[in-house]
């Protein structure tokens, strides 16, 4: 894998990841204009696993968009690796994200009628980087899908499908990995073994931000970040090992404490940014 083009980021070094007061407001004609995230700041360093968490309408979704230059917030930094993404075009943003990060969804987003070893190496192809079959294969192989390259998605169980989503993440060794309810299709053995396949990524310094709504994947992080109307209403390491029962049920718990009544959507008064 040529990662000649950039540095990787050390372990002990500078956040790989620091978003600072994003403020972003959704707005669509005939509707009230909604805050979707009020003054939100996060530094995440090389090497962890944070979740997100939160109601629905919380700002989760729009904090990972914004967070992955997928998405602008109207006011506030983003920076990856370093670098501001407000201060990139468009084309550099994607040329960016090419280079340092890597996304798993919940639908997978494999491509029906590509095998599973051509959906690992689709991105590299599409970036016009070159990526030998080696790699390919041991990105395979850390999933334990070394015997299933040359499967289509149609003949993978939805546990292999999201295994192919991450090998492809994964197979550049970028810094850091966005993660939108990566186990949200899945059932939980299968969900199990994909979050133990993030969290072991994490050892090679890879940082990883999910979404989530399960508790129980929430356990596999080392830290719990909480959002309400838009803010950081909580935030929280977790204990005991990864994936523990009860550190799910603590989490779930803190959860509920914290959501004791109906979130308020939190809508911009008179439509003023």
């Amino acid at each position: 894998m040529d990662r000649t083009t950039r540095s990787p980021i050390a372990p002990d070094g500078p956040p790989v990841l620091e978003l600072a007061d994003l403020r972003h407001v959704h707005r669509s004609r005939g509707a009230t204009p909604v805050r979707a995230l009020d003054g939100v700041s996060l530094r995440l360093r090389p090497g962890t696993l944070t979740a997100v968490m939160g109601p629905s309408g919380s700002g989760k979704s729009t904090l990972l968009h914004c967070a992955a230059g997928l998405e602008s917030p109207e006011s506030g930094r983003v920076l990856l690796g370093g670098t501001d993404l407000g201060t990139l075009s468009e084309r550099r943003r994607t040329l960016l994200r090419r280079e340092r990060a890597g996304f798993v969804f919940q639908a997978f987003n494999l491509v029906a009628s590509l095998t599973a070893a051509q959906n690992v190496a689709l991105p590299a192809r599409l970036a016009r980087r070159r990526i030998d079959g080696a790699a390919v294969t041991a990105a395979l192989a850390e999933v334990g899908l070394d015997g299933r390259a040359g499967h289509r998605p149609a003949q993978l169980s939805g546990g292999e499908q999201q295994r192919v989503a991450i090998a492809r993440a994964l197979v550049t060794r970028p810094d850091v990995v966005f993660a939108d309810e990566p186990t949200g299709a899945l059932d939980s053995a299968s969900s199990a073994a994909v979050l133990a396949l993030l969290r072991r990524s994490t050892g090679t310094a890879t940082t990883i931000l999910m979404v989530t709504h399960d508790p129980a994947a929430a356990a596999w992080a080392d830290e719990v970040v909480v959002l309400r109307d838009g803010r950081v209403d909580d935030r929280f390491a977790t204990q005991g090992r990864p994936g523990d029962p009860d550190t799910a049920t603590v989490i779930g718990r803190r959860i509920t404490a914290g959501n004791a009544g109906p979130a308020a959507v939190h809508r911009v008064p008179g439509g003023a940014r």
